[in-house]
């Protein structure tokens, strides 16, 4: 039923998945490697045509001070960190409550609710963009940071309810009778027993609300409209030039603009490996 472990493999098969690895690993890397290269290359070498031989004069320091400089790359940034924060902690709050209520409580309509978070999921995000940009006009957040914090909430929690709920789901349900029976409140339990112990699913989709968040271009193009709420996504093709594009320096913006979710994502590791495998064992 379960696939073997590599140890017990066949001596062959277990030499060609290993001198596999690397290869796939390299093919996987490759844009990034890439465009990490573009980076440090300079504007003669580019209009020389040089796009995939190693760069005659590496222009690290350069390339990154005129992508920081050359737009207003700082105030990007921060609107990125004024979107993603709020909006990763208002849908976590959200969900961890929403999923608390499906896991633990029988009620009539339960199910139903879930298969609607559950349905919610399965939505293309491109057939809510007239309808959600119509609604931020009418309520006049139209290109402003709370819009893109609301949608955000709206969108991710769903899907975190759903996350949440699964995980909740397999705790033992005598922790909850066993403090109720002490005469422990409702909001005690959730706080005090239910989310000490999803700790690390919450860092895991912490993790993935952040990167989701912080990466979001389409929503930002269509919420927002000039320099004032853009995010970093939108600021890096503004990096684009009218005429030619200076790919140095719009790669050096993506490097830039994806170092948070990166440096987040090692920060977090383990955390994030142990809420992937959480209840994935038994005893």
């Amino acid at each position: 039923m379960y696939p073997l472990p590599v140890e017990k493999w066949k001596p062959a098969n277990r030499v060609l998945y290993k001198m596999s690895l690397p290869v796939a690993l390299i093919i996987w890397l490759l844009p990034m490697i890439a465009v990490l290269i573009t980076s440090v290359r300079s504007t003669d070498e580019l209009s020389r045509g040089n796009y995939w031989g190693w760069p005659e004069h590496i222009t690290l320091l350069a390339n990154y001070r005129e992508a920081l400089t050359a737009s207003p790359m700082l105030h990007y940034f921060w609107n990125s960190v004024l979107i993603t924060v709020p909006a990763v902690a208002g849908s976590i709050a959200l969900a961890s409550m929403a999923g608390f209520a499906l896991a633990v409580y029988r009620f009539r309509g339960n199910m139903l609710l879930f298969g609607t978070f559950v349905a919610g999921n399965f939505v293309p995000i491109q057939i809510l963009m007239i309808p959600v940009r119509d609604l931020t006009l009418q309520l006049g957040l139209f290109n402003t940071v709370s819009s893109l914090i609301l949608f955000h909430i709206a969108f991710q929690t769903g899907f975190c309810a759903l996350f949440l709920r699964n995980f909740i789901k397999q705790l033992p349900f005598e922790l909850v009778e066993a403090a109720r029976i002490e005469g422990a409140g409702e909001w005690t339990v959730f706080f005090r027993i239910v989310l000490p112990l999803i700790r690390p699913a919450l860092a895991a989709l912490g993790i993935l609300v952040f990167t989701f968040v912080w990466n979001d271009y389409f929503w930002a193009l269509c919420l927002t409209q000039g320099d004032d709420a853009a995010p970093i996504t939108v600021g890096v093709a503004a990096l684009k030039g009218q005429w030619t594009t200076a790919w140095n320096l719009v790669s050096a913006g993506s490097i830039l603009a994806a170092l948070p979710s990166v440096a987040m994502f090692f920060a977090m590791q383990r955390q994030f490996v142990a809420g992937l495998t959480f209840g994935a064992t038994k005893g």
